[in-house]
Formats: C-alpha cells, structure tokens, sequence
C-alpha cells in the first residue's frame, strides 16, 4: 500500500472514531436528560367523589288476563282495555301525567296441556299488556308503586316491575370533579416534596380515569337505587425542584 493510500484510510478511520464517540456523548447526554426528568417528577393520583340523586326513572307495570278456551279472546281484550284504564287512572291521579304514561301494545299467547297421549286436556289463552312509565319524578315513583297493591285486592293481575334510577347529569359536574381530582393530586404531591426536600412545580401530564357512577352502598349496581356515588380518579405527573 502506498503512502497515499496509508493516509487515506487513517483519516477515513479517524473519522469514524469521531463520529463515534461524537454519537455516544450524545446518547449518554439524552440519556442522563431523561433520567434527570424522572428523577425531577412525581406521579400521584387524585381522587374526587360527589353523592348525587338520580334524576330520571324508568318503571314498567304489566298485566295480564287469561281465558280456556279461544271463544274467551274478545271478552279477555275488553277485560285488558279495562285494566289498562284501571292503571292508567291511578297513575294520573297519583300525579303523573299523560306524556310520562306510555301504554304499549297486547300480546297475545297460548299454552295448551296435553297427557301421556297427546290428547288436549286444557288451554289457556292470556293478553298481556304493559305500560311504562319514563320520569323525572323519581321520588314518586316509589309511593305509586305501593298504591298498586289496592288494585292486586281488587282482582287485577299485575307485576310491578322494579324501576331503575339513573343520573344523566355527569357533564354538569365532571369539571369540578376534575379540578377536584387535580387539587388532590396536588395535595398529595406536596406532601410527598416535603418528605422528600423538593418543592413541587407545574404539571407536566395529566390523564383522566373514566367516571364511575355506582348505587349508595354498592360495588357493582348503577340503576337500583335514587342515590348515587361518583367517582373519578386522575394520574397527574408534576414536576419537582429542589
């Protein structure tokens, strides 16, 4: 190899050298920056509860008449109307109104019994009705349910369906909740700066957990009970100074 050539690759290698050892101060330089960044910041949690009252119910009445025989049809539709009337009246003078009454359609079923040899013994013709009642009036949902035991006595066939209480007002409380959430978050980072000799500065990130809405007294019922827990918890990184 001549002394040209000898020259030339001794400065394509001192070149690389230098590119290498230029790469690693800059990986060693990136990576004492991160790690000074999460040495300089602490993540905490904010938690933020509120008791709130459900404002909207959803209750659902059905009843039902039976006759033996198929000639019964038309005097068990004329029963049914008189029952759905009966129903209806009650609710309204208890104090719901016409638009919160809503009356659904008949259906109509049979059920026949037969012995060891398939021969027909007996059947049942039933109309089942159903009326629902969608309201604001959660409170009165409750006293009305108990008015229609009057009419069990009298003779109706009703099932009074349990009516499920759901709260549709998140949005107006989920920014308070959530400055709540982040003061707490706040709070507890202050009390760990100050075990730890550091004061705490600004937010370096949030994230948001979802709100959870359960009944008073239940870890896993949402629409059972009037009263309401809420809850929502944040992750919130802040940064720290000496």
């Amino acid at each position: 190899m001549s002394d040209s050539q000898n020259k030339q690759a001794w400065i394509i290698g001192a070149l690389f050298l230098a590119i290498g050892i230029a790469l690693s101060g800059f990986f060693i330089s990136q990576t004492l920056y991160k790690s000074k960044i999460a040495l300089n910041t602490a993540v905490v949690k904010g938690l933020a509860e509120r008791r709130v009252e459900s404002d909207k119910a959803y209750w659902s009445i059905e009843y039902s008449v039976t006759g033996n025989k198929k000639a019964d049809i038309p005097a068990l539709y004329s029963a049914s109307e008189q029952d759905q009337e009966t129903i209806i009246q009650l609710l309204k003078d208890s104090g719901f109104s016409d638009s919160e009454i809503k009356p659904g359609v008949l259906d109509y079923r049979k059920r026949e019994y037969r012995d060891e040899n398939q021969k027909l013994v007996e059947e049942k013709h039933y109309l089942i009705g159903k009326i629902d009642v969608e309201t604001n009036q959660v409170h009165l949902v409750a006293k009305v349910r108990a008015k229609l035991n009057k009419l069990i006595a009298q003779g109706l066939d009703l099932t009074n369906n349990p009516p499920s209480y759901h709260f549709t007002k998140l949005n107006d409380i989920k920014p308070g909740m959530l400055k709540e959430a982040t003061t707490n978050a706040r709070l507890a980072a202050n009390e760990f700066a100050q075990n730890a000799g550091v004061t705490v500065g600004g937010i370096r990130s949030a994230r948001q957990g979802g709100f959870i809405i359960r009944d008073v007294g239940s870890n896993y019922g949402d629409d059972k009970k009037i009263q309401k827990d809420v809850r929502v918890v944040t992750n919130v990184t802040f940064f720290l100074t000496d």
